[in-house]
């Protein structure tokens, strides 16, 4: 499975990758939403972080969802509008930076399986 991971950040790209690593997965970070448009045909899933400077996350989440591949998105705890916009815009679950940091394996293997999200720790 080869999931394209969508952060501007180095730190959480890198965190990200290594956490799709780890769950078995092959990780393509891309920093651009066109970065994203070019990988999306190779691969099967797509993580966005939502808080980006230099894209706009939820064109992000509307344009992986377009291409048909389901998405985790990744933000602010305290953002609730931009996690509801996510949802909205077809991002399968939103979770915040804390809960990746704490249960990044699990919410990440339990995303890659398709099990609800409720199956992973909170």
């Amino acid at each position: 499975m080869r999931v394209a991971i969508l952060a501007d950040d180095l730190i959480w790209s890198s965190r990200l990758a290594d956490l799709v690593r780890g769950a078995g997965a092959e990780a393509q970070p891309v920093r651009s939403v066109a970065a994203l448009d070019a990988a999306l045909p190779a691969v099967d899933r797509v993580i966005v972080d939502l808080t980006a400077r230099g894209y706009d996350g939820i064109a992000a989440v509307v344009a992986a969802r377009r291409a048909g591949r389901p998405v985790l998105a990744v933000g602010q705890h305290d953002d609730a509008a931009s996690r509801r916009a996510a949802l909205a815009a077809g991002a399968d679950r939103v979770d915040p930076y804390r809960r990746l940091h704490e249960h990044g394996s699990e919410v990440i293997q339990t995303w890659l399986s398709g099990a609800p999200a409720g199956s992973a720790p909170r």
